[in-house]
């Protein structure tokens, strides 16, 4: 995986620029996820969550339409 970012004289924009793409890409998060050990068990009803927190926000944009 790479994420490009190119310098032009401003690094404080291209460290905004890069930031945002790893928020978005989720990278930010996959990396917090792995620091440390997460059980099966574990890791089964976090994505179950996820799936369910997901599914929610569809029927709410759907409701709207």
């Amino acid at each position: 995986m790479a994420i490009v970012v190119e310098v032009q004289d401003n690094l404080e924009k291209a460290l905004k620029l890069l930031k945002k793409k790893m928020q978005l890409d989720g990278l930010q998060r996959e990396l917090k996820n792995r620091r440390f050990y997460e059980k099966p068990s574990v890791k089964r009803r976090r994505k179950a969550q996820e799936a369910e927190r997901r599914r929610r926000k569809a029927s709410r944009r759907r409701r709207h339409r």
